[in-house]
């Protein structure tokens, strides 16, 4: 996943080679984005709420996460479907390095991903990882982190196929991948990768406008 990056992401547009699955934009996501993301924790499921937070929790917690997410410290990525609905989300949040972790650096990331049932099997969630880590190198951080329960299965796979150390106890994961320093092919990547989410982003939120406006009114 780390080497070529540029001709991995080139080969990701027409997906990955396989007949029938959409080609997966990530697009970094904002503040006017709030509500969107709000609208797909609050659709996930107990099960799914259990994989992605590690508990079930309630509305009002996952309100208050949304909430508290600070866009101008933390980034979050997010992949929209044919009708601009959030069908993937990723939370990249960075922190202090300590003593105990493997790196030189003043920072390491952490990251959470969750995606909609309606697109699971079309490598979301896999395209959510790789732009956090190409984010990641990109931005002179050189570890990547993921904390996860043992039965979840995908990001388990997710963590593998990624070379990232897994560590089990008590039935959670932590997993973490060292990453390269950024190379041109690494920026140019995300650079690419970003303008043609954003077309792509504003071309459906048009098409929805559109939508609405010529709809009947009630």
């Amino acid at each position: 996943m780390l080497d070529n990056p540029l001709a991995r992401w080139l080969k990701g547009l027409g997906g990955k080679g396989k007949p029938g699955r959409p080609t997966v934009l990530v697009k970094e996501l904002g503040e006017r984005d709030r509500r969107r993301i709000l609208r797909h924790f609050l659709a996930l499921d107990d099960s799914d709420r259990l994989l992605r937070f590690g508990s079930i929790i309630s509305d009002e917690a996952i309100t208050k996460y949304v909430g508290k997410i600070d866009f101008s410290h933390d980034i979050v990525f997010g992949v929209v479907n044919r009708v601009f609905q959030l069908v993937g989300v990723g939370h990249l949040a960075f922190a202090k390095a300590d003593g105990g972790k493997p790196t030189q650096k003043t920072r390491v990331a952490e990251f959470g991903v969750s995606v909609s049932k309606s697109a699971r099997g079309q490598g979301v969630g896999s395209r959510l990882f790789q732009r956090a880590a190409i984010h990641c190198r990109n931005a002179d951080v050189d570890t990547l982190y993921m904390q996860c329960l043992t039965s979840n299965q995908t990001m388990m796979h997710i963590a593998r196929k990624a070379g990232m150390e897994i560590k089990r106890e008590y039935g959670e994961a932590d997993a973490y991948l060292q990453l390269p320093p950024p190379s041109p092919a690494s920026v140019m990547a995300e650079a690419l990768e970003e303008q043609w989410a954003m077309i792509d982003y504003n071309v459906k939120a048009n098409a929805r406008a559109a939508v609405k406006w010529l709809s009947p009114k009630k």
